[in-house]
């Protein structure tokens, strides 16, 4: 199984197991007990996401010094999710809010590291919600869910 397929698996079992559920917290404490962050398909992500950026697939374009890339349109086969990658080193990326909400995969490269003050796992931003997307104490890659593929970035 190539890179792609592996990482298209788990983007389903994700999707699949999130169907219609609010984007809230309660959504996020079911992501962290279904798929816990040192659970294998976690685990499996994250590789597919290392392996994917060292081939050249994820996070290929660059900007304020955050490599990223939406590597899926929204689609019947995602939920009608887009899914975004970015690999971020101890900083600040630009402001945005998510209209429909957003879902984050966090997977330290650094053990210490952290994305909007969390480490390792899931975090879940309701429909509305906005921030500055930052990653302290290290490096991280972070895959991003958005419903519809909405994100609008402040300007």
């Amino acid at each position: 199984m190539t890179t792609r397929e592996t990482f298209d698996g788990l983007v389903a079992r994700f999707v699949d197991y999130i169907g219609q559920r609010p984007l809230d917290k309660t959504l996020e404490q079911a992501l962290e007990a279904q798929f816990p962050a040192e659970g294998p398909d976690l685990q499996s992500m994250r590789a597919a996401c290392v392996a994917g950026i060292a081939e050249g697939w994820m996070c290929n374009r660059e900007g304020g010094g955050i490599r990223y890339g939406r590597v899926t349109k929204p689609s019947a086969t995602t939920a009608g999710f887009s899914v975004d990658v970015v690999d971020m080193n101890d900083l600040r990326g630009p402001h945005h809010s998510h209209p429909n909400g957003e879902i984050d995969l966090i997977m330290p490269l650094d053990g210490a590291a952290q994305f909007d003050g969390k480490g390792a796992g899931w975090l879940v931003y309701a429909p509305g919600s906005a921030h500055y997307p930052t990653v302290t104490a290290g490096r991280a890659i972070v895959l991003y869910l958005l419903p519809a593929g909405a994100i609008e970035f402040t300007r």
